[in-house]
C-alpha cells in the first residue's frame, strides 16, 4: 500500500519492507508519509496472492516495485529509496545493487550475502545461505536462540550467496544493534563496509548500538527481548537491554529521515 501526506507534493519515493514474518506492515511507512514521504510498504510473501512461505524471491517483482513508485506523479525523483528489517534490509541491499531506479537504502538488522530464500533475476541466481537448524539452542524458558544457526558468509563455499554490493551507485545506511541475538548483524554489516572499501568505495555510514537488539523499529514502539515468530510458531531471541534499545530507536529514526532527506531529495 502506498501512503502520502496531505498536500500535492512531490514526495520522496520509499519502499518499505520487513522480514521473514510475511504479511504487510504498515506502521513504519505510515510514519514516513506523516514525515513527507510518499511510503510504499511492500510485503513480499503470505499476503494476498503472494506465495505463503519463502521458498525463492524474484528481484523482477521489487523492480516492477520501485518503477511503479518512481513513476507515480506524487514522487519526486529521480531516484527511490528503500528501508528494511532483517530479511528486507537483505532485500534492500540487492535492489539497490541491481536496480537503478534505487539510490539509497537503509538496513536495520540485516545480513550482507542473500539468505534462506535464492534471489533470481534474469539469468542471475543468488543462492540463499542455509540455517543450520541442529545450531539452534533452547533456553530453559523455552526461547530459541538462532544466534550460530546461520551458515558463515565468509566461508568461500558461501560467496556465492555475497550480494555484490559494490556494484551499487547509490547510498547505504547501515543500522545494527550490538546484542542482536537473533544473528550476527554486527558482524554482517562489517563485511559489508569491508567489501565496499576493497573496491574504492566510501557510499556508505554505520550506525552501531551497544546493548540495542535485532528489531530496531521506529522510537516508542513495543520492545521485547523475545517474541513469537510468525513463521516458526515459537518464541525466539531479539536481544537487546530495554534502554539502550530505546536510545538506538529514537537516535536511529532522526539520522534514517536525514539520510533519506539527503540522498532523496
Amino acid at each position: 500500500s502506498l501512503l502520502f501526506n496531505t498536500g500535492d507534493g512531490p514526495f520522496p519515493g520509499v519502499i518499505d519492507m520487513y522480514g521473514d514474518e510475511g504479511g504487510l506492515i504498515e506502521f513504519r511507512s505510515s510514519l514516513l508519509a506523516s514525515r513527507g514521504f510518499a511510503a510504499l510498504s511492500l510485503p513480499y510473501f503470505d499476503f494476498e496472492d503472494l506465495p505463503t512461505v519463502m521458498k525463492e524471491l524474484k528481484l523482477k517483482y521489487f523492480e516492477e516495485a520501485a518503477r511503479f513508485l518512481q513513476r507515480h506523479p506524487k514522487v519526486k525523483g529521480p531516484g527511490v529509496g528503500v528501508i528494511g528489517t532483517g530479511k528486507g534490509a537483505e532485500l534492500a541491499l540487492s535492489m539497490i545493487t541491481f536496480l537503478p531506479e534505487v539510490v539509497a537504502a537503509v538496513c536495520i538488522s540485516g545480513c550482507c550475502s542473500n539468505t534462506v530464500a535464492d534471489l533470481h533475476y534474469g539469468e542471475m541466481t543468488l543462492p540463499g545461505l542455509r540455517f543450520d537448524m541442529s545450531k539452534v539452542s533452547v533456553s530453559d524458558d523455552g526461547v530459541f536462540d538462532t544466534f550460530e544457526a546461520l551458515d558463515d558468509p565468509t566461508n568461500p563455499a558461501n560467496s556465492p550467496c555475497m550480494i555484490p554490493i559494490e556494484k551499487a551507485d547509490g547510498h547505504f545506511l547501515l543500522v545494527v544493534g550490538e546484542d542482536d541475538r537473533m544473528w550476527k548483524s554486527p558482524l554482517y554489516a562489517e563485511l559489508a563496509i569491508r567489501r565496499l572499501r576493497q573496491h574504492g568505495k566510501e557510499n556508505v555510514e554505520l550506525l552501531s548500538y551497544p546493548g540495542a537488539g535485532h528489531q530496531i523499529d521506529p522510537p516508542f514502539t513495543p520492545f521485547c527481548q523475545a517474541a513469537i515468530h510468525r513463521v516458526l510458531g515459537v518464541p525466539v531471541r531479539g536481544g537487546g537491554e530495554n534502554k539502550a534499545h530505546a536510545h538506538a530507536q529514537i537516535h536511529s529514526w532522526g539520522k534514517i529521515q536525514e539520510f533519506l532527506h539527503l540522498h532523496l531529495g
